[in-house]
């Protein structure tokens, strides 16, 4: 080809590419002067991560005063920018209107995996859909129901007698530490129908297993404040090391107790002796769900689910009835006239009666545990599934208390 012809055809396609960005930048310059232009618009800046560290004692107030300023704010970190909203609307779009749209990303994956593997905080997608059918279906069927009340109501009765036997010495308790305690009894006895009796303390690997949950769970939360934790880990230093540590503890006593349950049922199979399948590994074994890894990662999710959740919300509940003796006394006389039972009826009698029909009759109690629910929400900030962080509406709502008392029972 003629080096002339190249010439003289780029000569008009380099002057069409300058009348276009020349027409643009004009264009550009118009829609500013006329007010025109489409701005991208940003949420404002509530904080920094640094905000969040140095509030770190006191997260939730710090979020609450930021929520009630903004109802959605940006958290700038080094690498990343999180968008945080109260606002009803966003909330619904994302966890309802289009849930499908949203997943947790890597960026949460990577802070709770080494905790929580492939559970079903930290997956999107497949696996997320797999456990939530599976969870969902087993936790509705009438035996694990029936199982789970029964669990409760023992624990229940174990804990009234320790508070009793404190009441009647005297004697000051750490009533939240009972709580939480009672709570991880109960669940563990739900999921793989073992005692492990951290109320009483007679079970030494529960409680070391208690307490190395309680430290990684605490070390995973503050990993959204430290910049630094990849570098501990790496270098196996400081908090990182305390969490590589508690793990391990983990680690040994759940798969300890998998395994024997395996070996358990197993046996069973062989000995053509069926075991009551009323815990939940043995029914996710039961559906052939066998491997150790899978199991770990289903029960340590579960028992993050259902320990400090259930623990806090009791801790509120009674704390707030304390403020409150007149309430008190209107959800006991509910209690007794639902149950039927005297007033000197025993702890175990109390339980014995105290039945889904009975629970029905019980609005009251009803209405006041959700009052409390909406004051102190069980989980008060939720995962954004782009990595962010939403503080509940309920955060709000209780910093505005005050100006506002829609509830008929308003214990704020």
């Amino acid at each position: 080809m003629n080096p002339k012809e190249n010439f003289s055809i780029s000569i008009p396609l380099t002057a069409a590419t300058l009348a276009l960005i020349l027409g643009i930048f004009i264009h550009r310059i118009h829609a500013k002067i006329t007010g025109t232009e489409k701005r991208k618009i940003y949420h404002p800046v509530g904080c920094t991560v640094f905000h969040l560290a140095f509030n770190f004692h006191r997260l939730h107030d710090a979020m609450a005063d930021l929520a009630f300023k903004h109802t959605s704010f940006r958290l700038l970190g080094f690498f990343r920018s999180d968008v945080y909203t109260t606002h009803p609307p966003n909330i619904e779009y994302i966890l309802k209107t289009n849930f499908g749209n949203y997943g947790k990303g890597s960026y949460n994956y990577d802070i709770l995996t080494d905790l929580l593997g492939d559970g079903i905080f930290t997956v999107d997608g497949e696996k997320w859909r797999r456990q939530r059918k599976i969870a969902s279906y087993e936790f509705s069927t009438k035996v694990l129901r029936d199982f789970s009340s029964g669990v409760f109501k023992a624990t229940a009765v174990k804990l009234a007698g320790i508070v009793s036997k404190a009441s009647a010495s005297n004697q000051s308790i750490e009533i939240q530490d009972l709580l939480m305690k009672a709570t991880l009894d109960s669940v563990f006895k739900i999921l793989l129908g073992i005692e492990l009796d951290g109320l009483c303390g007679t079970f030494e690997e529960g409680t070391r297993f208690s307490d190395a949950f309680d430290k990684a769970s605490a070390i995973m939360v503050y990993r959204y404040v430290d910049v630094f934790w990849k570098i501990k880990r790496f270098f196996n230093i400081g908090s990182e090391a305390v969490l590589r540590k508690s793990i391990k503890v983990i680690d040994e006593f759940v798969y300890k107790l998998i395994k024997s349950k395996i070996e358990q049922l197993n046996s069973s199979h062989a000995d053509l002796q069926p075991v009551k399948k009323e815990d939940i590994v043995s029914r996710f074994v039961e559906l052939k769900e066998t491997d150790p890894k899978y199991l770990r990662d289903i029960i340590l999710s579960f028992v993050t689910a259902g320990k400090d959740t259930t623990a806090s919300t009791l801790s509120w509940f009674l704390y707030m009835i304390c403020k409150h003796p007149h309430i008190q006394e209107r959800i006991a006389k509910e209690v007794i006239q639902a149950t039927q039972m005297s007033d000197g009826a025993s702890i175990e009698e109390l339980a014995a009666g105290i039945t889904e029909e009975t629970i029905d009759k019980m609005h009251y109690l009803h209405a006041v545990l959700t009052e409390t629910l909406r004051l102190y929400p069980a989980a008060p900030v939720g995962e954004d599934p782009h990595g962010g962080i939403k503080p509940s509406n309920n955060q709000q709502e209780r910093r505005s208390r005050q100006q506002r008392r829609r509830s008929k029972i308003h214990m704020g």
